[in-house]
């Protein structure tokens, strides 16, 4: 385990890389022995210094929620980071470039809580149950650790990236929000263009196979430190999409088809 300085010291660099929009050296490479409960408790502190300094959390977010992208970093669960006010963004929003390092883009679904959702044994249709409604969003993605090491040529690691907020830095939420009964979740799909061209399509179902799978796990997981998803967090479920740049003077349109659209350009 790390050090309560250790992971104070990482948060503070991490806090410090965001600010001056300057990316760090990996903490991995620091900390070798690192494990994902030293992971958690680095982003946990680097929540704290947020929340001290005014922010609130307003929901959370779940990552790594597909096959391909849990091989890619030889893990076999989700991830998480939290979702603060600063972060949410309005359908057709200009996104300000200068605020963000290397930004990227994924078409997702969020739930919004009717009631509190807590573990341990949460299943989907608890979920469902606590669900007020879902619509389409689009996470903004972004790195305040470096990807590859420019001496070592080593990759960062999934403890790099829980320690980043799981590489969350903005949502915009959009669409037309449907209650959880409407549709089966696993065939809502997006096509997801860049300045007018199609990048990429997916279906919810690439999300653990149905995207209510991964607000199960979350709450579940939080249980295990004693604490809950809350009625009026908005909770982002995971990627269907591989992650798209995003580069000034992009405009992104996600098209959900009969669940609406969502957009945002960067300014």
């Amino acid at each position: 385990m790390l050090g309560p300085s250790d992971v104070l010291a990482a948060a503070q660099r991490l806090d410090t890389a965001e600010s001056t929009r300057t990316q760090i050296r990996m903490i991995s490479l620091d900390h070798p022995e690192m494990d994902m409960a030293d992971a958690y408790a680095v982003q946990n502190a680097w929540l704290k210094i947020k929340l001290d300094g005014g922010r609130k959390v307003l929901g959370h977010k779940i990552g790594l929620t597909s096959k391909a992208m849990q091989n890619a970093v030889n893990v076999n669960i989700p991830d998480s980071g939290f979702l603060l006010d600063d972060m949410f963004f309005a359908d057709g929003s200009d996104i300000p470039t200068d605020r963000f390092i290397q930004t990227r883009i994924e078409a997702e679904l969020a739930f919004v809580l009717k009631s509190r959702l807590s573990g341990p044994n949460c299943t989907l249709f608890d979920v469902l149950r606590a669900t007020e409604y879902i619509t389409p969003a689009l996470e903004i993605l972004d790195t305040r650790i470096m990807r590859v090491d420019a001496q070592t040529k080593k990759t960062r690691t999934v403890f790099d990236t829980i320690s980043d907020n799981a590489a969350n830095a903005g949502i915009v939420l959009g669409g037309r929000p449907f209650r959880p009964d409407e549709t089966d979740m696993r065939w809502v799909g997006a096509a997801v263009s860049r300045n007018a061209q199609v990048e990429e399509t997916g279906l919810a179902a690439g999300v653990l196979n149905h995207p209510a799978m991964g607000i199960a796990w979350l709450a579940n997981r939080l249980a295990e430190y004693g604490r809950a998803l809350e009625a009026g967090q908005v909770v982002l479920a995971g990627s269907f999409i591989r992650p798209i740049e995003a580069r000034k003077g992009d405009t992104f349109h996600a098209d959900y088809g009969p669940w609406g659209s969502v957009s945002c350009y960067f300014a």
